[in-house]
């Protein structure tokens, strides 16, 4: 395999809203490369990156893969994204391996909500971005509306840097504005195109916009725009050598047009990647963990991260890693700088999906896979042994959906954990806990179709099967008023006997306050020594709880009298005592329930605003206000977690895949007194069975 200099590489990231056609793109760009000798489809399930099997049913990306190929001697990386908004995560991940994003926008439906986050996410990463807006072979598509759409939206740096001679059904040329030139495609799908004259009205619309693009990169350097004052004009030179270092600045931002599945435009796009695109190396420095920076070269000492992990069969574990500086050779000694480990380098792969070809070393910004790592997984930096420093940690979304889960099986619960926390490192979004309150396994992800394939995943792979539950709601018991009660355990059953006897007061405290025990026993009535016996005995039953089986908080429990037997009193006794005497004073100081609030953030077009905030409010949710952004409405509102289940698939069937949505937890608040006497009425009926 031929080795590429940094200089000599592109990384080009993909990602747009789903179904923008990001990934029959990538197809174009390889058959344009020669990397492949016929266009698949995501239609007949055999394009490249979509490799998968759960992939091919459901004719979606579901996982970043690499793609690449050359063209005029240089490399061209492709990290092919997912849009649909359960593998942010997968988004994440390539962003970390990209140099520039390429944000593919849908000619019909222009501005989507996965358009905007993908946006989000590259400004997060700080990473400069271009737009290529394609399926401009459809019907009523106008690119400069949508170009004026995107302006409006992210801003007047976005510049065009091509234009369809025509949109819609009859799309087959491009003009290239920054080269006056004009290529007409075939429309057979072949990607051929012949270069034609730039003349007549499109001759002088096209130096109105190439005017308008010198201008834009005059203006991002001091130097230039003196010069373009002075003269009125920039050489081809000084044109090409801003647009690159104002591409970098993000303060031009391109714009391009195409159409995959025509493959017209995917040459033109090329020669705008390798020509106008930065190579790694002309890039700033990476930022390190710890603050630091760290060269994109490859004079400097080996740093690389891991992006990206995956399994594939026959071939066990993958670790897809970004060369930061220094060169990566097979055989090398390598240090795992995260975790403190050394790793030997086997065999390095270059990937067009799931297609491999072996390869020795790889240079600074190139991107590769490694097999078969002993101890080194996502997000961990490998270097030189004595090199201490570490990439800052690529960051990932925070999960959205809780689901609890149990083994078919009993008696496999290790199975479950041991898969479980496997396709964790595997894939970071994908969390695992067992919570000792709820006494629970939660699995958590980015949505429905994230936590199903994860699931399926776990029974392909480490065969055990578990079923799905809701999980149960962390609700907390507390009190209004004051109550006194007497708590008094006394047993005799032949020889010694069991004595406590407690009396209690418990009053209610601010929320959040927690449990607070007073010692008001005076003159002996209960001995010190057993006192603490009973803070005991009142510690546990809160944790256990009283009326619903969860935790009771924000009470103040005074011991203020007692007797006591010389020879049966004991520790035991006070704790059962002090349960008891809780309890009864707790059913006394009218208890009430309190379920956890989560604030919710919905962005939606706003033809949906008013279906989604009816369901809202349908869930015992407050709206707290709305905003505008750009063609979307957020809606904020305060909405309780126990009506939140499964809520990506309810707004995604409200909006047709146009919301999305963030939730955190908030506080805790009463429970209304209908929804509360079900939970109790519930935890009866549970007790009684048992």
């Amino acid at each position: 395999m031929k080795v590429y200099s940094s200089d000599r590489i592109r990384n080009i990231g993909i990602g747009g809203h789903s179904g923008s056609g990001k990934t029959s793109l990538a197809e174009a760009v390889l058959f344009a490369m020669g990397r492949i000798n016929r266009i698949g489809t995501v239609e007949n399930g055999n394009t490249v990156s979509d490799f998968n099997q759960d992939e091919i049913e459901r004719q979606i990306s579901l996982s970043a893969s690499l793609l690449h190929g050359d063209w005029h001697g240089t490399k061209v990386n492709l990290i092919d994204t997912p849009g649909f908004s359960d593998f942010l995560g997968e988004v994440s991940s390539g962003m970390r391996a990209a140099d520039i994003m390429m944000i593919v926008v849908d000619g019909a439906n222009g501005v989507e909500v996965g358009t905007e986050r993908v946006r989000q996410l590259a400004d997060e990463y700080k990473l400069p971005r271009f737009y290529v807006i394609n399926k401009l072979e459809k019907e009523n598509v106008s690119y400069m509306d949508i170009y004026k759409d995107l302006r409006d939206r992210f801003g007047k740096a976005l510049t065009i840097v091509d234009i369809p001679l025509k949109s819609g059904p009859g799309f087959s040329t491009v003009v290239d504005v920054l080269h006056r030139k004009v290529y007409r495609y075939e429309t057979d799908g072949s990607g051929k195109g012949v270069e034609e004259p730039l003349e007549g009205e499109i001759a002088e619309k096209v130096e109105k916009i190439r005017s308008d693009l010198v201008e834009a990169v005059a203006e991002s350097d001091d130097a230039l725009l003196e010069k373009y004052f002075e003269e009125g004009t920039l050489s081809d030179e000084e044109i090409m050598a801003g647009f690159k270092k104002a591409v970098i600045k993000r303060q031009v931002v391109p714009v391009l047009c195409a159409s995959a599945v025509s493959n017209i435009g995917s040459s033109s796009l090329l020669d705008f990647i390798v020509d106008y695109l930065p190579a790694p190396s002309a890039l700033p420095p990476f930022g390190l963990k710890d603050g630091g920076e760290v060269a994109i070269s490859e004079n400097e000492k080996l740093v690389a991260q891991v992006f990206k992990t995956s399994a594939e069969a026959h071939v066990g574990e993958l670790s897809y890693v970004k060369v930061f500086s220094g060169v990566l050779k097979t055989g090398d000694e390598v240090f795992n700088s995260t975790h403190n480990r050394s790793e030997r380098i086997g065999q390095m792969f270059l990937l067009n999906g799931k297609d491999k070809e072996g390869v020795e070393e790889v240079h600074a910004g190139d991107v590769v896979a490694l097999v078969k790592l002993k101890s080194t997984h996502t997000g961990d930096t490998l270097t030189v042994k004595g090199n201490s420093v570490e990439v800052k940690p690529i960051a990932f979304p925070e999960p959205l959906i809780n689901i609890a889960v149990e083994p078919v099986t009993q008696g496999e619960e290790d199975k479950v954990g041991t898969g479980l926390h496997t396709l964790h490192l595997e894939d970071p979004t994908l969390l695992a806990r067992f919570d000792g309150e709820l006494k629970q396994t939660i699995v958590s992800g980015q949505g429905e179709l994230h936590l199903s394939i994860a699931l399926k995943r776990l029974k392909e792979r480490f065969n055990v099967e578990v079923k799905e539950l809701e999980p149960k709601i962390p609700y907390r018991e507390t009190i209004r008023a004051t109550a006194e009660a007497q708590g008094k355990f006394k047993k005799q059953s032949g020889g010694r006997g069991q004595y406590g006897d407690a009396h209690l007061r418990i009053e209610p405290l601010p929320r959040g306050t927690g449990f607070e025990f007073v010692d008001a026993i005076v003159g002996g009535a209960i001995p010190g020594k057993f006192i603490p016996a009973v803070e005991k005995g009142c510690a546990e039953t809160i944790e256990k709880g009283v009326i619903s089986g969860c935790k009771v908080v924000d009470v103040k429990v005074t011991v203020f009298d007692g007797t006591y037997h010389n020879v049966d009193s004991s520790e035991n006794a006070f704790k059962v005592a002090a349960s008891m005497g809780f309890k009864k004073a707790f059913l006394d100081a009218k208890p009430m329930l309190l379920e956890p609030i989560y604030k919710l953030e919905v962005k939606v077009p706003e033809a949906y605003m008013g279906d989604v905030m009816g369901d809202i409010s349908s869930r015992r949710g407050k709206i707290a206000g709305m905003d505008t952004d750009g063609r979307f409405q957020v809606i904020n509102a305060t909405v309780p977690l126990s009506e939140l289940y499964k809520y990506t698939t309810t707004l995604r069937s409200i909006t047709h895949g146009q919301g999305i949505f963030h939730r955190e937890f908030s506080h805790y608040e009463e429970v209304p007194g209908d929804v509360a006497q079900k939970i109790v009425d519930a935890y009866k009926s549970g007790d009684d069975e048992e």
